[in-house]
């Protein structure tokens, strides 16, 4: 349940720790005096001189590019607070032997640690709770000190945290034993990546899921970084074009604009294109040869001439070279409108599947919205002789419903580890929390575990795995979300 609260101070810590407060990189401050448990502040990123060492010393590597830019960012007549903060707990810590394990969860160096409590006798690490504001607030910079008062007391909520619940307990245990980090290579390549996503999304892209994957952002959905993929939405267009919308083009150039997009659509859903045959006048617009052999037509206008299945099957037969292999191969069909008695009766007769350019438009952005969704092998048993889209369409659709149940599962995964406090569960557990949920269709528990089995998998990373002695003794964790496409 979410709470407000009044705040009127901010403390003062140096910019670049603030900033990784705001990451959620580290959950920690050290503040230059105790501070009560349950006290609530904002945070303000200071131009404080950390008079110990220079900065190449006191962060860490990793860090150190994102502590050199808050320091650049700073204004000398404002500062902009982003975040407010609720102390947890404020450990004092004297012993020069935990500095290093401390250097390892945080962004200052061993010899920083070592300086700070040579210079003050104790260190106290804050542990805080970060929570962002609505809107950054704006305020004159103030002199040096502790904490500084607010222009005006904020009105905030703990309804936008940069950690989740259950990632912040794992954090903060973590920062209590002093426990190692779990993935410091990970970090390594985090740190490598920060300049490069600034330009390239989809070093953007693995940031972010690095950065969820270590803990440091909340395990909110991340939203695939996708490219530019806006050809897709012109497939039916294309397909059902008229001469009244292409007074620029010829009937040729129409028919080959369709044909290119088809063959840019079926290598996208995963087949291989035979690009030595591009159709034309007299030719055969496709030719597929993995992951099975497939023959098509691509018909562009208001519907499919009557003889395009003759036509296919001559063409097929003059580029095959072999009856037999073009007995086995998938024939497709690809054109607008609804196919006239004698089109069907030929395409039944011939083992032809006639698809309408929605239909096709829809087979790739399910493909785009989810990558690899679409199983060939599956989809040619739904490309039935005759017209095949009311087929197709149960294809989609049952697609759509297998990737729902996958994100019910996860969901109830992640709600019982955040209720229950534990790190890991076990498939009775997931089941009893599916069970309650609002899923889309009851699993068994060994269904439910054959599913979190496939979310663990390497090539899909959605949930963590430890294997027991059977499938009963599997423990699983959340790691991220599976966004639904909206």
């Amino acid at each position: 349940m979410s709470y407000s609260v009044f705040v009127d101070t901010a403390l003062q810590l140096p910019a670049p720790d603030v900033e990784a407060l705001i990451e959620g990189r580290v959950i920690a401050a050290m503040p230059r005096m105790f501070i009560e448990p349950g006290r609530s502040f904002a945070l303000y990123p200071a131009n404080i001189s950390i008079n110990l060492l220079p900065h190449e010393q006191y962060y860490r590597s990793s860090f150190l590019p994102i502590a050199k830019t808050s320091f650049s960012q700073l204004s000398s007549e404002t500062v902009l607070i982003k975040a407010w903060a609720k102390c947890e707990w404020c450990q004092i810590l004297n012993d020069p032997e935990s500095l290093e394990a401390l250097s390892q969860l945080t962004v200052w160096t061993t010899e920083a640690l070592q300086q700070t409590l040579l210079q003050r006798r104790n260190i106290f690490l804050t542990h805080l709770r970060v929570y962002l504001l609505p809107q950054p607030l704006e305020m004159p910079v103030h002199p040096s000190g502790n904490f500084v008062s607010l222009p005006k007391s904020l009105n905030v909520t703990d309804s936008t945290p940069v950690l989740s619940d259950s990632i912040f307990a794992k954090r903060r245990q973590q920062l209590e034993k002093l426990e190692p980090p779990e993935h410091p290579e990970l970090e390594e390549l985090q740190s490598a990546l920060v300049h490069l996503s600034t330009t390239n999304p989809k070093a953007k892209q693995l940031d972010a899921e690095i950065k969820m994957f270590l803990g440091w952002s909340s395990d909110k959905p991340v939203k695939p970084i996708k490219p530019d993929l806006a050809w897709i939405k012109t497939i039916a267009a294309l397909g059902n074009r008229t001469k009244e919308l292409d007074t620029d083009k010829s009937n040729y150039r129409a028919g080959t604009d369709f044909e290119i997009v088809v063959r840019d659509s079926l290598k996208f859903l995963g087949f291989t294109i035979d690009y030595a045959h591009k159709g034309g006048a007299g030719g055969l617009d496709l030719l597929c040869s993995k992951p099975y052999p497939l023959v098509g037509e691509c018909k562009a206008g208001k519907k499919i001439p009557n003889d395009t299945a003759v036509q296919l099957l001559n063409l097929g037969t003059l580029r095959l070279q072999d009856k037999e292999t073009l007995a086995k191969a998938t024939k497709l069909i690809i054109g607008p409108g609804v196919p006239t008695t004698q089109l069907m009766d030929a395409a039944k007769k011939h083992g032809m599947a006639i698809m309408n350019p929605e239909t096709l438009e829809k087979l790739v952005k399910l493909q785009s919205n989810y990558p690899n969704s679409v199983d060939l092998f599956k989809l040619k048993e739904y490309l039935k002789p005759g017209q095949s889209d009311d087929e197709v369409a149960k294809y989609i659709e049952q697609v759509e419903q297998e990737i729902k149940v996958r994100s019910d599962v996860l969901h109830s995964l992640k709600k019982y580890q955040e209720k229950s406090g534990f790190e890991r569960a076990s498939v009775e557990a997931v089941s009893g929390a599916y069970s309650m949920s609002n899923a889309l269709r009851p699993l068994s528990p060994k269904d439910l575990h054959e599913i979190l089995v496939e979310l663990s998998s390497p090539l899909t990373n959605y949930v963590g795995r430890i294997k027991g002695e059977n499938w009963q003794s599997d423990r699983f964790y959340f790691l991220r979300d599976l966004p639904l496409d909206d």
